[in-house]
């Protein structure tokens, strides 16, 4: 088993150093907040199994895995003593709400219009670990990186480390920053000076988020029942969407951003540093009905290293179809309905069959 050297213990100093240059490294690679964490993870994990308790998790059965390693960081990756909580923007459009409020255009979640993240912070995060080991490559350290894919407590440890409140929607909120960003982790067996301090909750008694999200999501404050939550079935959910879900969801086909967009600490959100964020294919202002009637081939290339090619065709078409029945009556929409339900997957083709229904009933009014 590999072990720290004494020495890395007690030099104090040393530590101190490498915990700045950690920082600085970090923002070098495009983090705008770095904070070493100490975790201590016994009420969030209370918490989680209170909300598992209540079928909150829906099909992510993966939620109720691993046990301790989701709670006990050392029984994830051995030895972890520290956690590097960092943070980075995404946001790359102000086009947000103009797209919502046009029931003829596809509203996909701005974290999704650019490049995959996970591929982007993992290789950033990858490279800040090798430059720690570089530092110090007599020591024996084990070290690992994470971004939202392992079961790590991601934003009470962040909460931890001063980069943020949880807020009443349930995500990482920044007095200046607002809620536009991606977290990752570097478990490390290193002990770095923590920088554990709880952030002020800021919330107060503002329930915006609560207020405008669409299909009533929060059953209270603070408590997220995933099964409502337009997220979760546009990209989650692998079966049928509810059909009293349908109509709430609007045209929103991939992910829901309402609880941020709405939240005044994003009235004035901090923009993406990196430009691999930026939207493709004007994915960020695209007409439903243009996405629609792409191919197979044009999906699969056009989400090409893309959050989006992980729902795969079949569910992409789903959530359109839903999005046009949501859309105002429109024979042009109608006959693509009926022209793609001619070669549809029998998910697909409940999906479209609803859809149409709908736009004859508005085409007939």
């Amino acid at each position: 088993m590999l072990t720290i050297m004494p020495d890395l213990h007690e030099n104090i100093n040393d530590l101190d150093l490498l915990a700045t240059k950690i920082k600085a490294w970090g923002n070098d690679l495009g983090f705008q907040k770095v904070s070493i964490v100490k975790p201590d993870l016994k009420n969030a994990s209370h918490k989680l199994k209170i909300w598992l308790d209540q079928k909150y998790h829906g099909s992510m059965d993966w939620m109720e895995k691993h046990g301790e390693k989701r709670y006990v960081p050392e029984k994830l990756v051995e030895r972890t003593v520290r956690v590097i909580s960092l943070r980075m923007n995404y946001l790359s459009d102000n086009k947000m709400i103009a797209v919502l409020k046009d029931d003829n255009k596809a509203y996909i979640s701005r974290y999704a219009l650019g490049s995959d993240y996970h591929k982007i912070i993992r290789k950033k995060l990858s490279a800040l670990a090798k430059q720690i080991e570089k530092e110090i490559p007599t020591k024996n350290i084990n070290q690992r990186a994470f971004v939202d894919s392992a079961p790590v407590l991601e934003k009470p440890i962040a909460a931890q480390g001063g980069l943020g409140w949880i807020g009443k929607n349930t995500l990482l909120i920044d007095d200046s920053d607002g809620s536009w960003f991606f977290l990752g982790e570097i478990y490390t067996s290193i002990p770095l000076p923590p920088d554990n301090k709880e952030t002020q909750n800021l919330c107060g008694k503002c329930n915006a988020c609560l207020r405008v999200c669409p299909t009533n999501a929060f059953p209270e404050p603070y408590v997220l029942d995933a099964k409502k939550c337009i997220s979760y079935q546009t990209i989650e959910n692998k079966r049928e969407i509810p059909i009293e879900i349908r109509p709430l969801m609007g045209n929103r086909v991939f992910g829901c951003d309402d609880c941020q967009i709405w939240c005044p600490w994003n009235r004035q959100p901090s923009q993406a540093s990196e430009d691999i964020f930026k939207p493709k294919h004007n994915l960020d202002n695209e007409s439903l009905l243009s996405l629609f009637n792409w191919s197979e081939r044009e999906f699969n290339e056009k989400t090409l290293g893309s959050p989006i090619k992980r729902i795969g065709y079949e569910r992409w078409l789903r959530n359109l179809a839903v999005g046009l029945g949501n859309a105002p009556g429109c024979p042009e929409i109608l006959e693509s309905l009926r022209e793609r339900k001619k070669e549809s997957s029998s998910l697909l083709e409940e999906h479209i069959s609803w859809a149409i229904d709908e736009q004859i009933r508005k085409l007939s009014s």
